[in-house]
């Protein structure tokens, strides 16, 4: 009987429900077995159960105490600009700490925009106009996402990355550079490097960057030579096209006093002894053989005074007036009056080292306004023609060497303030004497060993190496 009559309650007594009061808005929540009250007495204490089903009214750590912000910048409220006008207000080109010498290197690239690569049948990338987006112009080598490279090119053929980014000094090729500097190891004790750029001639599609690096890479792990003939840099050079030039920044880099030029391949395009060679058509291809001595020469293949008393030797009976004949044949160097203009405006002193002839040399000094010309002088005989013997010492590796040191003591200069240009292997222990070397158009071997590469179509290029803007060098140069 009584059996019977608990049969009905259990039948009557349904599944436990959630109430309208109970539910939330949390599916997770609605359909557990088991929802632990809330623990309004004590709340310091944050269980699982709490963190999961209370989260959002419960605080996890004590509320942080607010104070007004007294207009002093601090590092919980550092200074920012609302609207207006945007500063940094980090001191990366400032004045080093008392009692510390700064230790910056600056970085010049040049896009090499005559290149046979630049040239080539390969189209390079469009220089697209800025917009409003975040992303610079070429920042991704196509604006098309249906043609967007979706793995890095790959085996010998691949397009070279400055026809992918910009025919240009692109961000990509900056920030590239930057990441490879970053690989070299910084002087000890320094933890946070820094680096600006300026675009010296255009800041939509520059041509010509000057990046500084502060520090420079640590002296005790690579000098300031070894790592210009670094093959990461070299690397980079080919892969995007460039040439860098690497300087400490000193005031002697802003301020040279004393430039000294090669002649020949350098202030003009030709090489003098090879223009009178030209002249003489007996006996036939003797132009071609004083062509290529010329050019071995150059290459550091054979001793440039042998080179140069053998190749004069062949000149024997031309008439001495030959030198006036060939003033109007010398094709000058495109950049170099303008070049020279702005450095008689900056009272920099000019001198032309040529291992050529003196009559022509003089002559080209006068006509261009430089302040020093030594060349080689050659025996001219009563009847006012060449012996073929060469009067004096040769002007060649040493020689040249001696001049400069000659010249910047005479004009009381440090030789940290001079700079040399030159494209020949007899040029080297000059631009190695100097503070600056300067290969220009040079030889593979004078590229590898010179300071400082130009391979554009301008020396007014020169001027960028001293930091100078396009605007700034068109004043010098008008």
């Amino acid at each position: 009987m009584a059996a019977a009559e608990d049969s009905p309650a259990r039948q009557t007594s349904g599944r436990p429900q959630l109430s309208s009061s109970m539910r939330t808005s949390s599916y997770l929540k609605e359909h557990q077995q088991y929802r632990p009250p809330k623990n309004s007495d004590n709340h310091n204490h944050f269980g699982i159960d709490t963190v999961v089903e209370d989260l959002q009214g419960a605080r996890l750590s004590p509320p942080k105490s607010f104070s007004p912000f007294n207009g002093v910048p601090s590092k919980d409220e550092p200074p920012r600009i609302v609207e207006g006008v945007s500063h940094d207000f980090t001191h990366p080109n400032c004045a080093p700490p008392p009692g510390t010498r700064s230790n910056r290197l600056i970085a010049t690239l040049f896009y090499k925009s005559t290149s046979s690569r630049a040239s080539s049948q390969v189209i390079p990338s469009p220089r697209l106009a800025s917009s409003n987006s975040d992303i610079p112009a070429n920042l991704a080598p196509t604006t098309n996402i249906e043609s967007f490279p979706l793995e890095p090119p790959s085996g010998a053929d691949c397009e070279p990355l400055d026809h992918l980014y910009g025919s240009y000094i692109s961000p990509l090729c900056i920030t590239s550079f930057l990441h490879l500097m970053s690989t070299f190891p910084s002087p000890k004790g320094i933890h946070e490097p820094t680096s600006s750029h300026r675009c010296l001639d255009d800041p939509e599609h520059p041509l010509v960057v000057e990046l500084t690096l502060s520090p420079a890479p640590s002296p005790d792990y690579l000098s300031l030579a070894d790592l210009r003939k670094h093959e990461f840099i070299y690397r980079f050079e080919q892969e995007w096209n460039v040439d860098v030039a690497l300087q400490r920044d000193t005031l002697w880099r802003r301020h040279p006093r004393l430039v000294v030029f090669d002649m020949d391949s350098t202030l003009i395009t030709q090489e003098v002894i090879d223009l009178l060679a030209a002249t003489i058509t007996d006996p036939p291809g003797l132009a071609a053989k004083v062509a290529d001595i010329t050019h071995r020469a150059m290459l550091g293949e054979l001793e440039f005074d042998a080179a140069f008393r053998g190749r004069v030797a062949l000149l024997k009976g031309l008439p001495a007036t030959i030198f006036e004949q060939l003033r109007s044949v010398l094709d000058v160097t495109k950049g170099v009056p303008e070049l020279l203009r702005a450095l008689r405006r900056l009272g920099v002193k000019t001198a032309v080292l040529s291992g050529g002839f003196l009559p022509l040399t003089s002559w080209l000094a006068g006509e261009l306004g430089i302040d020093y010309a030594y060349a080689n002088e050659v025996v001219i005989d009563d009847s006012g023609r060449l012996t073929g013997e060469v009067k004096g010492t040769i002007v060649g590796r040493e020689r040249k060497q001696e001049l400069v040191l000659e010249i910047a003591k005479k004009e009381g200069f440090s030789l940290e303030q001079v700079v040399a240009v030159g494209d020949g292997a007899n040029d080297l222990l000059m631009m190695s004497t100097a503070g600056l070397g300067v290969a220009w158009n040079a030889k593979p071997r004078v590229q590898m060993e010179a300071g400082a590469r130009l391979n554009g179509a301008s020396l007014v290029d020169l001027l960028y190496l001293f930091g100078f803007t396009r605007e700034e060098v068109d004043l010098l140069t008008a």
